[in-house]
């Protein structure tokens, strides 16, 4: 069965974003990372999520490049580092993540991790970067309830998205509560747990009734919340199939199942500290 078209959401100033990405932390920039942006674009993906930090911003604009997409179909977005955060900082390394993507704008932009006395500062460069039409989105990753509070009290754009660790064992539903609240789309890293899900036995379980992998029904869960992933492989075989998500449902029960496997636990490092 061949995947229906992708589902898209729609951020919270119309502009228009695929709900599954390619994620690319720790994808080397030596042709790795280029050739995951290749085969992923190859297999329909029109979403590509780097970071500043993650040193490949360069492959991936060569992916870009390399690939028959026009930069106009491609959802492209990266990050501002901790150390690169502060008002005047943050201008300089957009400017650098451009120059190494080979590109003149991002769809996305975001603020990596909330640096405590700095946030606040970088969130109004991205505003600044937005109202000159170079970050056609601009929103945040790792933030908490409390610290989308502050920031929308002392900024004049609510974030149109904040990127968070959510799987299985994670579903954030406080947050993702309020983020639907106050029309803020939630994007999830770490969506197939770096494996993990695939020895899960409910999702295996759910997975056979619809001749799909428990990493694809992890991915369709979160689609179905209305929150999108970027799902990080260098495989082609995997990143083909982390994208086979759209000619299935799940049904009621079986997403109410899969909220019973909460545990509220992380897989991720809180970096938030590091300056």
């Amino acid at each position: 069965m061949t995947n229906k078209q992708e589902e898209i959401f729609t951020l919270n100033n119309e502009v228009k974003m695929p709900s599954i990405g390619l994620g690319v932390l720790f994808a080397e920039n030596n042709g790795e990372v280029e050739n995951a942006v290749l085969s992923a674009l190859q297999n329909g993906y029109r979403k590509i999520d780097t970071a500043s930090a993650y040193g490949n911003e360069e492959g991936v604009g060569k992916g870009i490049k390399e690939s028959d997409i026009e930069r106009n179909e491609i959802f492209l977005t990266t990050k501002v580092w901790n150390t690169e955060q502060g008002y005047d900082k943050t201008l300089s390394s957009f400017e650098q993540s451009l120059e190494r993507l080979q590109t003149d704008y991002v769809d996305l932009y975001l603020v990596h991790w909330p640096v405590k006395s700095k946030y606040k500062e970088t969130y109004t460069a991205l505003e600044r970067l937005y109202s000159e039409g170079r970050a056609k989105a601009i929103g945040v990753c790792n933030f908490s309830i409390q610290q989308l509070e502050d920031l929308m009290e002392h900024t004049q754009i609510i974030p149109a998205l904040n990127q968070v660790e959510m799987h299985p064992h994670l579903s954030q539903n406080e947050l993702l509560e309020f983020s639907k609240k106050h029309h803020i789309q939630l994007e999830a890293w770490r969506p197939i747990m770096m494996g993990e899900v695939l020895k899960i036995p409910e999702l295996v379980e759910i997975g056979k009734s619809h001749s799909k992998s428990a990493a694809q029904i992890a991915l369709r869960w979160l689609i179905q919340r209305g929150v999108a992933a970027i799902p990080k492989s260098v495989n082609p075989k995997r990143i083909a199939e982390n994208f086979g998500v759209y000619d299935f449902e799940l049904r009621a029960s079986q997403m109410e199942t899969i909220e019973t496997l909460n545990q509220n636990r992380t897989l991720g490092e809180d970096l938030s500290h590091i300056e």
